[in-house]
């Protein structure tokens, strides 16, 4: 029997046991099959499986099957957890093929105990404060709760002591470019991050995020060998990769550099003169914040990042003078701050004489502008650093036209749409208004509320509405609040957890929110029977990267760089109606070039699910009292 048979009697076992009766369904059996023979093959597969598919299972089952060892890389942490806490363990219950499965997070997501130890340790803290005062900037009963914490947790991660502030968390971890490795810190044997590295070494399957795998495609040795990859949420790769690939020198940084040695010399002149050189970055950059510089660093600039260069060099002879009679603590301290300032030396190298293939700018707040540096594109760096070497099978609900070429795909890749079993065209309505004005003239917003406020009493709430910026959405709820019997709670008024969380869990409320929740949010059933978009989600004009892959691309800049990104975005938007079989609802787009712009209306249209279409508000007005309705 080959493999690709083998893998769909064991989808169909697997699949047999779900609660949900075990249906089949054509589009999971198809993506499985071109997983297996990917993997058998050596090669290489796209695949784009819309909503209700079973994704995950689709490849768990050849990857567990093919006992070859995988790395499968996830861009949400839910779907991590899901994967870890859910289906992996099914799959295992299931199938007569022992294998071992683990996660591995970033570094700076498991506590460090050698910090934990010197946070007890520092001199500020007096064992006699009462139990309200501050020690070392956390409080008597925060530093308890991690003593706790240290001693009982099997993991040692963040998600599991959520009671805690990001602010204290960086005080009890460290990043990747700070730790000093197990054989030179006192805490080395013990270390939490250690042994979860030590257990994904032991895994068949191992699950990660698709940052920490981007990293991974830099530098090597963050993960053990494997010889087949599944990228899930593919559509956010290349971004994902160009900023892990690229470089970031900010004052911040330069003062966390100058700190760092502080907190280990006796002269802190080094120190000092670091801060310094911090203050003259900062005045460098500060008037080209929102500018891309075309010819690299300007004189001035040159001038700065040479002075933090040496003032970086001065902070590694003082700390390498540290003797090795100094107590561990201190010696350790040594260590991670020679990591950081090494760091921050050879990313100013890699940015001082930028070269064609790079796209530098300057971002941030006034208050801490940042240099950036990345590659203009990825491909030829995923093809060297990652295709080359192992299987790979890229997979998400939507994908761009052009995900094979850019993502430097080798000839011979297999590229895969196996659709949604869901009945779209029975469930869901597409609206776009076309009597609306053109969104780049004055009336437009208010044309819009007045869209929204209908499409809403409609559907008795329950709108999911998604904008493309933050004044746009904060303008809508402005217009709506009062005008309309049932709540609305928007991005910004409280945690994304919570929001989602007031969102499902009392139907009548709806939520209004920018890019971030365009992607990854599932509200099932009929607390979402409305989704808004506010208009086409093209990107900024003046993103540097995007300018620069523009330039490139020349005249074919709108329909290579721009349009495949709208249409991903905008399919990935529209995707959060239907999540179930039974959902229905209607998708408004109320943007009138999605029905008017001939040059490339069909391609956005066509990545979008397969709904009905109106242009007609009675149309969807109808259809959303008669759900309401029941």
């Amino acid at each position: 029997m080959s493999f690709t048979d083998l893998t769909t009697d064991a989808l169909e076992q697997v699949t047999s046991s779900l609660p949900s009766g075990g249906e089949r369904r054509d589009g999971q059996v198809e993506m499985a099959r071109a997983v297996a023979a990917a993997i058998a093959d050596d090669g290489h597969a796209v695949i784009q499986a819309g909503t209700g598919t079973g994704k995950s299972l689709a490849y768990l089952v050849p990857t567990v099957l093919s006992e070859k060892p995988t790395v499968i890389a996830t861009a949400t942490k839910a779907l991590q957890d899901q994967l870890a806490g859910k289906d992996l363990p099914f799959v295992a219950e299931q199938l007569d093929a022992p294998f071992r499965y683990a996660v591995l997070k970033g570094r700076s997501n498991y506590l460090c105990l050698q910090r934990l130890d010197e946070l007890e340790a520092d001199d500020r803290l007096d064992l006699d404060l009462d139990e309200d005062e501050q020690r070392g900037g956390v409080d008597s009963e925060t530093l308890d709760e991690l003593r706790v914490f240290a001693a009982t947790s099997e993991t040692g991660e963040r998600s599991e002591l959520e009671t805690v502030s990001d602010q204290v968390w960086r005080l009890v971890s460290v990043g990747r470019d700070e730790c000093p490795g197990a054989g030179r810190c006192p805490r080395g044997d013990d270390c939490l991050a250690e042994k979860a590295r030590r257990k994904a070494a032991e895994a068949d399957v191992l699950v990660v995020n698709l940052h920490l795998y981007a990293l991974a495609i830099m530098v090597e040795t963050i993960l053990p060998e494997h010889d087949v990859v599944v990228i899930d949420e593919a559509h956010q790769l290349e971004d994902i990769v160009a900023e892990a690939a690229g470089r970031h020198i900010s004052p911040a940084r330069v003062q966390m550099a100058a700190r760092n040695a502080a907190a280990v010399l006796v002269d802190i002149d080094a120190s000092q003169r670091a801060e310094e050189a911090a203050a003259a970055l900062h005045v460098a950059l500060e008037p080209s914040i929102g500018e891309r510089l075309l010819d690299g660093p300007d004189e001035e600039l040159g001038r700065a990042l040479d002075d933090v260069r040496g003032a970086g060099e001065r902070l590694l002879d003082a700390l390498r003078a540290v003797p090795d009679s100094a107590p561990p603590d201190t010696k350790a301290k040594a260590i991670r701050a020679r990591q950081v300032a090494t760091g921050l030396v050879d990313d100013i190298d890699a940015v001082r004489w930028p070269t064609d293939g790079e796209v530098m700018w300057v971002d941030g707040p006034t208050s801490n502008p940042g240099l950036r540096s990345t590659p203009i594109a990825v491909g030829d760096l995923l093809s060297e650093q990652l295709w080359e070497r192992r299987a790979g099978v890229l997979t998400s609900a939507t994908l761009p036209a052009n995900a094979t070429s850019q993502l430097g795909l080798p000839p011979g890749t297999v590229d895969l749409d196996v659709g949604s079993p869901f009945d779209y065209e029975s469930n869901a309505l597409l609206y776009c208004p076309v009597h609306l004005p053109d969104p780049r003239s004055d009336g437009f917003r208010s044309a819009q509320h007045a869209e929204i406020e209908a499409l809403m009493a409609a559907a008795g709430g329950r709108t999911l509405a998604l904008f493309t910026s933050f004044s746009a959405m904060r303008e809508a709820v402005e217009r709506l609040d009062g005008r309309l019997p049932w709540p609305i709670v928007m991005q910004g008024d409280g945690a994304k957890n919570a929001l989602l969380r007031q969102f499902i869990e009392d139907e009548e409320t709806s939520l209004f929110a920018t890019m971030s929740f365009w992607q990854g949010v599932d509200a099932p059933g009929s607390t979402c029977r409305l989704v808004v978009v506010d208009r086409l989600p093209f990107p900024r004009p003046n993103d540097p990267v995007l300018q620069a892959r523009r330039d490139r691309a020349g005249k074919a800049a709108f329909r290579e760089i721009d349009l495949p990104r709208a249409a991903t975005l905008l399919a990935q938007g529209a995707g959060r109606l239907i999540r179930t079989s039974s959902d229905q609802g209607v998708v408004a787009v109320l943007d009138p070039r999605l029905a008017t712009a001939r040059s490339y209306r069909w391609d956005l249209v066509k990545a979008l699910p397969p709904m009905r279409r109106t242009r007609e508000r009675d149309d969807a007005a109808r259809y959303l009292q008669a759900l309401r309705d029941g």
